[in-house]
């Protein structure tokens, strides 16, 4: 297959196939074994990555990437890269599972590899128990008979980087335990700086896909998830913040038997958030607990500055305990991150001004965030609208206005959505990811868009009222601020309400308007019919 390419593409493959291995040899901080298993999964990834860029070089070369033909074919080895991918994850397993659950969830790449990756959300392969017992065993000091009454030895979730068990205590508690997998630390260091490189020789290659700002993304996040110490504080800074909403429920962690490898909590029932038959079963309504998942995650961003930065459904449980008739389970805290005050604020802002349609706050809050450049577009993300829209919030894009931004999306080029990538800050890029994963969901709920536009506007304005409170307190300051960000939300209701009845009115207009021609022009049609039957008579 190789020769047949062009020899620049050629070129491409022995370089990236060699600088890779190099890079490899030069990196021994484990065992023989895991070196050599190491090599395996890597040799994998640099043929795979290697034959991808062959093929778009091959592919569209000469082509200017402007025309149809273009397009269509990049689509199409878009398709057979994400294959191609999708086949070495499945493979290698492990943190390249994780790596593609990760992209899949970002609306930022090509639609062909979120839809393909995306069957990777349920291929984890558990292991077995004897592998799990010796890491309790020498990360607890005891057997787990000794520990507990009762020990589930089938995982009752399992994911890339740990399983969870379900147990009971001496003192008859039911527990969650999280383990993780041996080792895992070390492959994902090894993992992690192939996929580095890889990344390093594609921009070397194609200066305009540049995927660093990816992988940093995730390596960090990854390195979030592997301290099982830093994830029960999590854990328990959310359940502070929380600790005055009776909707939401945070597990209890017990310390005694966490450790860096090894997390044990409160055991919570409920089913998966997008469960919509289980939800509809219980006597609960899917828009009701969408609403609430909404509102929980914009308090998180827009009040406490601390947000869950992984809200897949299998995450999310809904009970049927709590004085609401439901309650949220939030789990794995692993990717939490903390906002600082001043992006914090900014936000805030943006999403006031992105309501309102604010053009010049719009660009100026993008300037601040390092993408004045493309401050046009930060409404299309988060709203759905054109910067110019005349249609009113969460009512959609009028036919004019997709004509236009198809336009605009059209003139964009590899190189404007890397630099757009590159620049935002980290903060932006965990939110763009949980607000992803949240309009999914919301979706499957069955809520409308106006629902999510509406609930983050009211608290950006309650985010900005309450400066830098850390939590849903009821102090006297508190609930001063609250009642002052209630009115500015009132106020941002009622500016909205009026914009949405100025376009209904001038839509009516345009429709009598509209009527009243097609009445005159019949009216015409009808006199010149009258007229000339008279004069033949």
């Amino acid at each position: 297959m190789v020769s047949k390419f062009p020899a620049k593409a050629t070129a491409a493959f022995c370089l990236i196939t060699a600088g890779c291995f190099s890079s490899q040899a030069n990196f021994h901080p484990f065992s023989d074994s895991s070196v050599c298993e190491g090599i395996l999964r890597s040799s994998r990834a640099i043929c795979t990555v290697a034959i991808t860029v062959a093929d778009y070089k091959y592919s569209l070369y000469g082509l200017p990437n402007d025309c149809d033909e273009y397009r269509r074919l990049l689509s199409e080895v878009h398709l057979r890269s994400a294959k191609r991918l999708l086949k070495l994850c499945e493979i290698n397993k492990g943190f390249y599972v994780k790596a593609g659950q990760f992209v899949s969830s970002l609306r930022q790449i090509p639609k062909e590899y979120s839809l393909t990756l995306s069957s990777l959300q349920d291929q984890v392969v558990p292991y077995d128990f004897k592998v799990i017992k010796e890491v309790l065993v020498s990360n607890l000091g005891q057997d787990p008979s000794e520990l507990f009454t009762w020990f589930n030895e089938q995982p009752i979730a399992a994911a890339s980087i740990a399983q969870v068990h379900h147990a009971m205590l001496k003192d008859h508690q039911e527990v969650a335990i999280k383990v993780q997998y041996p080792g895992i630390e070390k492959k994902m260091k090894l993992d992690t700086r192939i996929m580095y490189s890889l990344a390093e020789f594609v921009a070397w290659f194609f200066p305009e896909f540049r995927f660093l700002w990816l992988v940093s993304e995730f390596t960090e996040a990854i390195s979030l998830e592997l301290d099982f110490v830093q994830e029960a504080r999590n854990f328990e800074t959310m359940s502070n913040n929380f600790r005055n909403n009776k909707f939401v429920r945070i597990p209890r962690i017990f310390w005694d038997l966490t450790t860096n490898q090894v997390l044990t909590m409160q055991f919570c029932h409920g089913q998966k958030v997008d469960d919509v038959v289980c939800l509809k079963g219980m006597k609960i309504n899917p828009e009701k607990v969408a609403k609430k998942l909404l509102e929980v995650f914009a308090e998180m961003i827009f009040i406490h500055g601390f947000l869950h930065g992984d809200p897949h459904p299998g995450n999310i449980l809904v009970s049927i305990e709590g004085q609401g008739g439901f309650s949220l389970v939030l789990l794995d805290h692993g990717i939490c991150k903390k906002l600082d005050e001043e992006f914090r604020l900014d936000y805030c802002q943006l999403w006031k001004a992105l309501i309102l349609l604010d053009s010049r706050k719009i660009q100026h809050l993008a300037e601040r965030f390092g993408v004045g450049k493309y401050y046009r577009y930060l409404p299309i993300i988060f709203s759905g609208r054109t910067i110019d829209s005349k249609s009113g919030i969460g009512k959609g894009m009028l036919v004019e206005e997709q004509k236009k931004m198809k336009q605009h999306l059209k003139a964009l080029e590899m190189e404007d959505i890397s630099s757009f990538m590159e620049s935002l800050p980290s903060n932006f890029l965990i939110i763009l990811r949980t607000d992803e994963l949240l309009r999914s969901t919301v979706s499957k709920l069955g809520a409308s868009k106006w629902v999510r536009l509406l609930t983050y506007g009211k608290y950006a304005s309650l985010g900005l009222s309450l400066k830098s409170n850390p939590c849903s307190d009821l102090t006297s300051l508190a609930l001063y601020t609250r009642l002052i960000g209630n009115i500015e939300y009132i106020l941002l209701r009622l500016t909205i309400g009026v914009t949405n009845l100025v376009l209904w009115m001038e839509k009516l207009k345009r429709c009598l308007n509209k009527f009243y021609g097609k009445m005159s022009a019949a009216g015409k049609g009808m006199s010149t019919m009258f007229f000339n039957i008279y004069f033949k008579m």
